[in-house]
């Protein structure tokens, strides 16, 4: 969601980009690689994640069977799955094409698409890809700042820095990181929660009580993180949107996203066929 302001009302509500990508993209279920793609396109749709598609003759093919399932959208057509057969149990509507876009769509006709659960290894080039495919546009710098960062919850203070790291990420609020010596751990509870980032890699996180009050997965730190952010390994962060972060003695507005409490709108989600619900 834009933070800025566009110079005239925009209606992005069903734009498709289809675009090739320089990429190698390999794709691995049961020890089979299912797909080795240097032709790949990668699909953006509004409000989606991007996806990859690929050319049928870098598709194994030979692995896929037909499914009974239909679904449609109105600016990609209907879809029809098929079920990867591996091992001795096949795993259900693993992939699907678009068989005949609309006028104007972007040419979809002849391109294979896999949920990515539906595969248990992808590879850009050589380096593994988790939880979805990386967005070529999607942005992650990594500061040092010597700003003072205090965090706080309820007017206690869980974490205080002046020697931290702040990731600046496309579409997300600044985050900062505190070396774990200048938080208050005696605050923190480790909790079973695991989540995974295309980018940053899979965090660990924190739960915070502070009197009878118990904020749930407020703090996570990235343990062994993606290269692209190496420099924030074992530092802790917590969610702006839950906690009260002050740069240099001036507080700062929790944003509005995905992870406020009270969030009404829709995460991402992937650019994939919509199932047809009755």
């Amino acid at each position: 969601m834009p933070a800025g302001t566009f110079n005239r009302e925009l209606k992005p509500d069903g734009l498709l980009y289809l675009e090739p990508s320089p990429r190698r993209i390999r794709g691995v279920a049961g020890g089979e690689t299912v797909i080795d793609s240097r032709s790949a396109r990668m699909l953006h749709e509004y409000g989606r994640l991007p996806i990859y598609l690929f050319p049928r003759d870098e598709v194994r093919t030979d692995l896929l069977e037909p499914s009974d399932t239909r679904t449609s959208s109105e600016n990609k057509g209907e879809a029809r799955w098929w079920h990867l057969s591996i091992g001795t149990e096949p795993v259900e509507d693993a992939a699907w094409e678009w068989h005949d876009p609309p006028h104007g769509a972007p040419p979809l006709a002849g391109l294979v698409g896999f949920r990515w659960e539906a595969l248990d290894r992808w590879f850009e080039e050589d380096e593994e890809n988790v939880v979805h495919a990386r967005d070529p546009y999607h942005r992650v710098d990594v500061l040092d700042t010597s700003r003072r960062v205090r965090v706080s919850l309820d007017g206690e203070t869980l974490g205080e820095t002046e020697r931290g790291k702040v990731i600046f990420e496309t579409g997300l609020p600044p985050r900062w990181y505190l070396p774990r010596e200048d938080v208050r751990e005696e605050l923190l509870t480790p909790t079973d929660t695991r989540t995974g980032c295309a980018y940053k890699g899979f965090a660990s996180y924190w739960c915070a009580t502070v009197g009878d009050r118990a904020e749930a997965d407020l703090a996570w730190s990235y343990v062994e993180p993606s290269r692209e952010v190496e420099p924030v390994a074992g530092m802790v962060a917590f969610f702006n949107e839950r906690v009260d972060i002050e740069l240099d003695g001036e507080l700062q507005e929790r944003p509005l996203t995905p992870w406020s409490p009270d969030w009404k709108g829709e995460r991402e989600e992937e650019a994939g066929p919509p199932v047809v619900r009755a």
